[in-house]
């Protein structure tokens, strides 16, 4: 394997990594919001559950 297929393939790996450890982050620091109309652990299947 040539050297810039290595550098473009160490570059893709970090970019991934990387945006699963921001996406990550942003989670954890802003959750979902809880709906406030639905007492918790009470969620529904959509519709088409069976």
């Amino acid at each position: 394997m040539d050297l810039s297929a290595i550098i473009m393939m160490i570059i893709a790996i970090v970019l991934v990594w990387g945006g699963l450890v921001a996406a990550l982050i942003h989670l954890r620091r802003n959750p979902d919001p809880e709906d406030p109309d639905e007492p918790a652990g009470t969620a529904q299947p959509g519709p088409g559950y069976q």
